[in-house]
């Protein structure tokens, strides 16, 4: 159980960094106010999503823990960055590859954050994979 909290907690910081790169890039001309926000309400998630979720979560987490040590091998603040822009690249691929758009994927790991019962079946699923 330890493990899958510290999958999901790996999995829902790097869905943040997705999310500030995907905010880094929008027109600075654009109101961020009328963007509207991925947090679905959690009975919108079909399984198939949720499946996708975990398994995309369990290979996030381990591109997590591999660029973080890259993180802390960084010499300066351009490295650094970097770094979490290859790592985002790479997170941003598998979360794809799983068959889910990064917006769907943060909204799940939003939504298993607001409902314990949503996090111990994605959690389940992702045991079972």
């Amino acid at each position: 159980m330890q493990r899958m909290t510290a999958l999901f907690s790996a999995a829902l910081l790097s869905a943040g960094l997705m999310a500030a790169q995907a905010h880094a890039q929008q027109d600075p001309a654009q109101d961020p106010a009328a963007q509207p926000q991925a947090q679905a309400p959690a009975q919108d998630f079909s399984d198939d999503q949720l499946q996708q979720f975990a398994d995309a979560s369990q290979e996030i987490a381990v591109i997590s823990q591999e660029y973080t040590e890259r993180l802390h091998a960084a010499e300066d603040e351009q490295a650094q960055q970097e770094v979490r822009m290859e790592a985002n690249d790479r997170m941003v691929e598998v979360v794809e590859e799983n068959g889910l758009d990064v917006d769907t994927f943060n909204a799940i790991g939003h939504a298993i954050q607001q409902d314990p019962e949503l996090m111990q079946r994605v959690q389940q699923m992702a045991e079972q994979s």
